[in-house]
Formats: C-alpha cells, structure tokens, sequence
C-alpha cells in the first residue's frame, strides 16, 4: 500500500489494466478494504505423484492444494449440519 500512495494518478493509470479503464466513477465508492488472514506454513508429507500433479497445474500449486483441503472441510461440515438438522 505504501508503494501504491507514492505513485501519481498517471502511474497508476498507465500500469493498471484496460479493463479497469471502463469502471464506473463510483465503483469504489462503498469498497471495503479487507486484508487477508494469513496462512498457517506448515510441513506437510503428500505422496510425490500428487504433489507432482499440482505443480504440473502451474503457479500457485500451494494456493490449489489449500484450496482442496478448504473444499473438503466445507463439505464436511456441510454434512455434519445436515446430520445434526436431522
């Protein structure tokens, strides 16, 4: 954020991609800053021909691997609800 008060108006608009060209004047009006919770590093033992097959998907292959684990978590308790509703 720091980098981004420092930079002029042109800067920014010269840097920024086209798309954001075409925003409203107001698109920002009711925007909320949120900052990211940050993650937890841990060492983590997967079997090497799943690991490989994240990192074969590109960048961010940790950001995927979370991404699973967040998935089965919701599922799971998505299910515990759905028990204890019952």
């Amino acid at each position: 954020m720091a980098r981004l008060h420092r930079m002029t108006d042109r800067q920014i608009e010269r840097t920024s991609p086209p798309e954001l060209a075409a925003l409203p004047d107001d698109f920002w009006t009711d925007a909320t800053l949120v900052n990211p919770i940050p993650k937890q590093p841990i060492s983590l033992r997967v079997d090497r021909d799943v690991l490989a097959w994240f990192k074969a998907q590109g960048p961010r292959y940790q950001s995927r691997i979370n991404a699973v684990l967040r998935s089965y978590v919701t599922a799971v308790r998505s299910r515990a609800k759905r028990k204890g509703a019952a």
